[in-house]
């Protein structure tokens, strides 16, 4: 099948006895969400689901446009499966809120580093001693895409890099699934890095740890799915490819970025700030 996804649980059968060569899976659940974890231990696995070595983590949870009864919760998990991928001895980062602000199903990542506590600042304008001294180097950028800027995203957030030196960058970017039921309601987490735009067949230059030379983690949300990936996951058969195709978004999209911005920029405000309380962060951000 054609599909056009960004989401390696969707690259693999589900309902498969076995998994390809070289690609695990793991299933695990928490009282908010249901946790897939596959990992691709090398490339040549990964050009059999077109994904790159790396683990894959999936959390799927109700509608992510609803307003959470359980936010604490869900923050918490989250934070934990990006502090599992940020690993020990990572503590200044970079966030990049990649996409396009002006356009609604887009506008995740710029509306994530809008939340972000920056703290990279801090350690040199306040005095020693003083608390907020002991939070960890933070900084976020949104460095737009290429047709407002006329500059590839990757180039800014290389450049930024390697000026500010982040141990690690996060990235946050709109995701494309096959799925409907995914969409709005899926976040992926992957530390293989991003290709900007891959999954609307809109591919800009890749940010990896192989390109900005730092481990990259990349946290994305299914906003978007086209119309003849929906045909063809119904009918099985490709649709003729002279039909017209269009992207299909959720009808509440500007609820479900609204609240799924807020969601993901406290979770990484947790992970990078364990220290933090949801009180603090809410006050912080």
């Amino acid at each position: 099948m054609s599909i056009r996804t960004d989401l390696a649980v969707e690259m693999i059968d589900e309902n498969a006895a076995e998994l390809p060569k070289g690609i695990k899976r793991k299933l695990r659940k928490s009282s908010a969400c249901s946790i897939t974890e596959i990992i691709v231990t090398d490339d040549v696995a990964g050009v059999r689901i077109g994904k790159p070595k790396g683990r894959y983590i999936t959390i799927e949870t109700d509608r992510l446009s609803a307003a959470p009864e359980d936010l604490s919760e869900q923050v918490s998990n989250i934070a934990d499966e990006i502090i599992r991928l940020k690993g020990e001895g990572r503590s200044s980062a970079l966030i990049a809120g990649l996409g396009n602000a002006d356009i609604t199903p887009d506008a995740l990542g710029p509306m994530v580093t809008s939340q972000i506590i920056a703290t990279r600042h801090l350690h040199d304008e306040l005095p020693e001693g003083h608390e907020l001294r002991r939070l960890n180097k933070v900084s976020a950028i949104a460095p737009g895409v290429l047709g407002q800027t006329g500059i590839e995203a990757a180039e800014i957030i290389r450049s930024i890099c390697a000026e500010t030196k982040p141990d690690i960058v996060i990235a946050i970017d709109a995701l494309a699934c096959s799925d409907i039921s995914r969409l709005g309601s899926t976040i992926q987490l992957s530390d293989s890095g991003i290709s900007p735009g891959s999954g609307v067949q809109n591919r800009r230059r890749e940010l990896s740890e192989a390109t900005l030379g730092i481990p990259v983690i990349a946290i994305g949300v299914p906003t978007v799915v086209d119309m003849h990936t929906i045909v063809e996951n119904i009918t099985g058969d490709p649709p003729d490819k002279h039909l017209p195709n269009m992207m299909v978004t959720p009808r509440d999209v500007d609820k479900l970025i609204e609240r799924t911005s807020r969601l993901l920029a406290f979770s990484i405000n947790k992970a990078l700030q364990p220290g933090l309380s949801i009180e603090d962060i809410t006050a912080l951000s």
